[in-house]
Order: C-alpha cells, then structure tokens, then sequence
C-alpha cells in the first residue's frame, strides 16, 4: 500500500486500487489530479498490473469533482486548466494512452467532475445510495472534462441533455436502467464485488484486454464495414492491437483449450 495526502494505492496481484482520500466529499484540487494520474501511470507501465479500480474513501462521496475553493481562489478557468495534470482533469479523464481496463466502484454520490471521473471507468458498479448529477449549468460553465463528450456515447442523447440543462440528480437504479451502470449494491458489498469483477478480468490475457480497451474508441463510431476492416491485421493503426494479433498469447489459447489446460499468459 502506497498513501499520499489525497491518494491511497493498494495493490492486489494483478490489480491496482486507488483511493480519492480527501474527506469529506473528496474534491479534486490539481494536486490530487497529478496524485491520480501518478497513481495510473503506475497501473499503465507496470508489467504486473492489468485492473485498476478507481473509488472514494468512505460511504457519503465517490467525488464532489473540483474543489471549488480552489476554483473561487483562480482567477479564471484557464487558470484552472492550466494546473491540470498530463492525464486532464482528475489525472484519467484525457489519459488517452492508459491501455488497461478501469472499475468504477461508485460509493456514493459523484457530483460534476466526480461523475466524470466516474465516466472514465470501462465498467461502473454503484452503491445503491449512489446519485450522480451535473451542476455545472447553474455554476455558469459546461462538464467540459469528459461529461458532455462521453455521457452522451453511454446513455440516450435526450437523457443526457436532461441531466446537463437540469443539473437534476440521476439515482444508480436509474442509472443502471439507462445502461450506466452494470450493478447496483448494497453499499457493504460494494468493494467485495467490484475487486471479485476485477480477479475475473485479470485472468485475461494482458495484450487482449489492452487490445479490447484500445480499439473500441477507434472503431465504435465508423459504419460496421470499416469498423471490420478495421480490425483485420494490419489496419487498426492501434499499435497494441497489432501487437495482439501477432502475439504468441494469441495462440496460446487456442493450445490451452485444446490440451485442457489454464492458459499461461506472457503479455507477448
């Protein structure tokens, strides 16, 4: 286990929780933004990571996004913009080279850049006390680090404007309903399961599940025909997918299910 000031990392095999610690509400100052994109550059260039699991310390706030004392103390937004770390706004919301899936486990409510942050997971788990909403609106600016760009690409366009012209608060059942959210738990079982989801996918084969998180931005809005031509060796023009493809993992599979056997994966 790692702790700074803002940010806790405990490592678990072959997966990597981290921790906002900055009760009460933990809110995002830039120094925790760089604290968490440290905290992920760890799980992108370590060997013997494949999982990261992002959440909150306690069971009131996953994030209450930015510290708005800090943003009243700067002169301007682009003064704000200009603290940000090279992973954007909480360290992961433009981290565009991390490669390795990450678990949202949504302990409670994620207000504003917190639920962006929480947008960032690949998959969402949420305690069923969880809200999230967007207040941005009535603070006179837009959820510009990640919500209007990715909420829209989860949930149905018309929901998503409802939730950034309103600011109204959206609950993890409805959440879920809209597609969010994979799972909605008792907030007591809500790490047991989220690391339980995390051992699962870290029996994948490490170039495959890079391979899988790099690829679908690429690919999840061209028409169905490029998209396949675009997955064929040669053609992503993502270098880890290439690197999949000809790995020999890739044919290790294929042997170990043939010889009845666990696969023994070596990430090349």
């Amino acid at each position: 286990m790692s702790q700074s000031e803002s940010v806790t990392t405990t490592r678990r095999g072959k997966v990597l929780e981290v921790t906002l610690n900055r009760p009460p509400v933990n809110a995002i100052d830039a120094a925790t933004s760089m604290e968490l994109y440290q905290a992920f550059r760890t799980l992108q260039d370590d060997d013997g990571l494949l999982i990261g699991i992002i959440t909150g310390t306690g069971d009131r706030a996953f994030s209450a996004g930015w510290d708005l004392k800090a943003v009243a103390a700067a002169d301007s937004l682009e003064d704000m913009e200009g603290e940000e770390s090279p992973g954007g706004f909480a360290g992961l919301t433009e981290f565009w080279d991390l490669h390795k899936p990450v678990i949202a486990a949504v302990n409670g409510f994620a207000i504003g850049g917190g639920f962006e942050l929480a947008l960032c997971g690949d998959i969402i788990l949420a305690a069923e006390h969880a809200e999230f909403w967007l207040p941005e609106m009535e603070r006179g600016f837009l959820a510009s680090a990640g919500a209007i760009q990715r909420l829209p690409r989860r949930i149905p366009y018309n929901v998503a404007m409802d939730l950034f012209f309103t600011g109204r608060h959206m609950t993890a059942d409805e959440a879920k309903h809209w597609g969010l959210i994979k799972e909605v738990l008792p907030a007591d079982q809500l790490m047991d399961r989220t690391r339980e989801l995390a051992d699962q996918l870290s029996e994948g084969a490490p170039l495959a599940l890079q391979a899988m998180k790099a690829i679908m931005p690429a690919i999840m809005n061209l028409p169905i025909d490029e998209a396949m031509r675009a997955t064929k060796r040669g053609n992503s023009g993502v270098p880890v997918f290439e690197a999949m493809t000809d790995s020999e993992d890739a044919m290790e599979g294929p042997r170990a299910f043939a010889e009845k056997r666990k696969p023994n994966w070596k990430g090349r």
